[in-house]
């Protein structure tokens, strides 16, 4: 046993320091970046935001809307190969280069992949999601991944330390994803004692991916656009929303009525209500490492997206980056013990 002193920190301990800029107006801040891949000879153009592949959030619905905004969408593992089937006839090219497949670690999601693949040449990502990407079997999954598909870009997770980040990278994956604990339907870190505050996370593996010429994802942690701007400024390349793009009609949870009023639940993907959808029942070795909560139901996804570009845009505007690409860069975080002046928070109905 042995305690590491450092102190580590989330999106709630800082904020971004502004500088001096010389642009005149947020819509001259260019969003749009241009990856290539370690592995991957595809080169991909977009916002490098990802809706999260969760059940309720990385629908076929929610990819057709953000495929507008050049936003990716995770789509979630649970759809059969006849809902993929339907899609893909359905999707244009540009719909279907916004998608991420995922898939976990079993040998019937190796067999469903490939299947799915076979679809159509225009699929590109693919997402291997565990919980823990610290297990030897999910680096051997990894592995036979990139065997088998030498083109495509493989994202990989969860970690959050740099070491580890290189194992993947080193693995075969191009993009590694990073958050244990962190997500607003989360309790892992209640239950387990295991997590990684999630700023310092991104810094750490953002050094480690970049030096290996690999890439991250920041997974979990956003409540509002200015997470996702300190999350760029950490070094993240993608960051991955679900909370926030929660409650829409893109989305696929169950809708109640209270008072009147509409909810959509929302639930963690190892919480009670997500393993009894899934697997029927609760198992006996398992906790649930999730919640359901009930979100103000907020029509189409448009909305919040923009508003959540306009605050990125506005961010940039505060340092001076005229790129995405450049907050980094230009980003000097300051340690602080409050965020924003919360008096009229009481009034909110």
């Amino acid at each position: 046993m042995r305690i590491e002193e450092g102190v580590k920190l989330g999106f709630k301990d800082v904020l971004i320091r502004p500088k001096r800029s010389t642009l005149k107006s947020r819509s001259q801040v260019d969003l749009i970046r241009v990856f290539s891949f370690k592995y991957s000879s595809v080169i991909w153009s977009g916002i490098p935001i990802i809706a999260a592949n969760m059940d309720t959030i990385g629908t076929f619905q929610m990819a057709r809307s953000l495929s507008n905004f050049k936003i990716l969408t995770a789509i979630h593992k649970y759809y059969s190969l006849e809902d993929w089937k339907n899609f893909v006839i359905l999707s244009s090219k540009d719909i279907l280069n916004h998608v991420i497949v995922s898939i976990g670690i079993s040998t019937e999601d190796f067999i469903k992949i490939k299947k799915i693949f076979l679809l159509s040449s225009e699929l590109k990502y693919i997402c291997i999601d565990v919980a823990n990407g610290y297990s030897e079997h999910f680096v051997s999954f990894l592995k036979l991944i990139r065997e088998c598909f030498p083109d495509k870009i493989i994202c990989a997770g969860n970690v959050v330390t740099g070491e580890m980040v290189e194992e993947l990278i080193i693995s075969g994956a191009d993009i590694v994803k990073v958050g244990i604990g962190p997500g607003s339907v989360c309790t892992t870190r209640v239950k387990t004692g295991v997590g990684y505050p999630q700023l310092s996370a991104i810094i750490e593996c953002a050094d480690a991916a970049h030096g290996l010429k690999g890439q991250i994802i920041s997974d979990g942690g956003c409540s509002v656009s200015g997470d996702i701007a300190k999350a760029f400024g950490a070094g993240s390349d993608f960051v991955m929303l679900g909370g926030m793009l929660s409650g829409h009609n893109e989305c696929s949870g169950d809708i109640v009525e209270k008072k009147s009023k509409k909810y959509m639940l929302f639930y963690g993907m190892s919480s009670v209500a997500a393993m009894q959808r899934y697997t029927g029942e609760m198992r006996g070795y398992r906790a649930s490492e999730g919640k359901t909560v009930k979100i103000p139901f907020r029509g189409d996804v448009d909305f919040t997206i923009r508003d959540i570009l306009g605050g990125l845009r506005s961010a940039c505007t505060y340092v001076g980056a005229e790129k995405l690409k450049e907050l980094t860069k230009r980003t000097t975080f300051i340690k602080v013990t409050e965020q924003e002046n919360c008096i009229f928070n009481i009034f909110k109905e």
